[in-house]
């Protein structure tokens, strides 16, 4: 079978040129680190736009830690997005989820200051935002990231990714404006299955990305 991607880089290269098609006006491209990133760095390169971070971290089963239970993303004030279903499916109690959500607040506090270092969170008022992963599951994380967005007096939000499941972008469309993904196969299986290849991103790597899209 013929993989839809070579790797990050060609998904982000796809997807751009969808969305320089659209045009959108006065971009600022959001990427969900770690994957993302190398992702919307082609984005961000191809519209001339700036790439920036949304710091979230899936909130897992704690013996299952695959499965997302719920998300939380970095905001004033935090955003916690909970899917009920697992949860509740898992029985997954309160004390599980307080756990899961002050060790993944230490994880963004760490990302923060690496990534981010001393630079201050984008102004996106009156701007196109367009968030980006490498691909979605269950869509928890990125659920989390458009509720945290909204109310940012944003022009429009839309969401860029190269494989999800269907009902997955049929649950982010009551989210964002926009939800563009070049390909949904049924049955869904892992992301990375996707690509050819599928590594994992080394802060180094998104430290890297980072800087190529600030002296672009």
């Amino acid at each position: 079978m013929s993989l839809p991607f070579q790797d990050r880089g060609d998904a982000g290269r796809q997807l751009a040129a969808v969305l320089a098609a659209q045009a959108p006006d006065d971009p600022m491209v959001l990427a969900l680190p770690r994957g993302g990133v190398a992702v919307a760095l082609e984005i961000a390169l191809a519209l001339k736009a700036p790439l920036d971070l949304l710091l979230v971290r899936k909130i897992g089963v704690p013996w299952q830690p695959e499965l997302a239970a719920g998300a939380l993303v970095d905001a004033d004030p935090p955003a916690v997005v909970m899917n009920e279903d697992v949860v509740a499916a898992t029985g997954m109690s309160q004390d599980d989820i307080d756990a899961a959500v002050e060790r993944e607040t230490q994880e963004i506090k760490r990302r923060r200051t690496l990534y981010r270092q001393d630079r201050l969170p984008p102004d996106l008022k009156n701007r196109s935002a367009i968030v980006v992963d490498d691909g979605l599951a269950t869509g928890a994380t990125a659920r989390a990231a458009l509720r945290a967005l909204r109310g940012k007096g944003l022009q429009r939000l839309i969401v860029a990714v190269p494989v999800a499941p269907a009902e997955t972008l049929q649950r982010l469309r009551a989210e964002a404006d926009e939800v563009i993904c070049l390909a949904t196969p049924s049955p869904f299986n892992a992301i990375g299955l996707y690509y050819r290849d599928f590594h994992q991103l080394s802060d180094q790597e998104v430290n890297d990305a980072l800087a190529r899209a600030r002296s672009a």
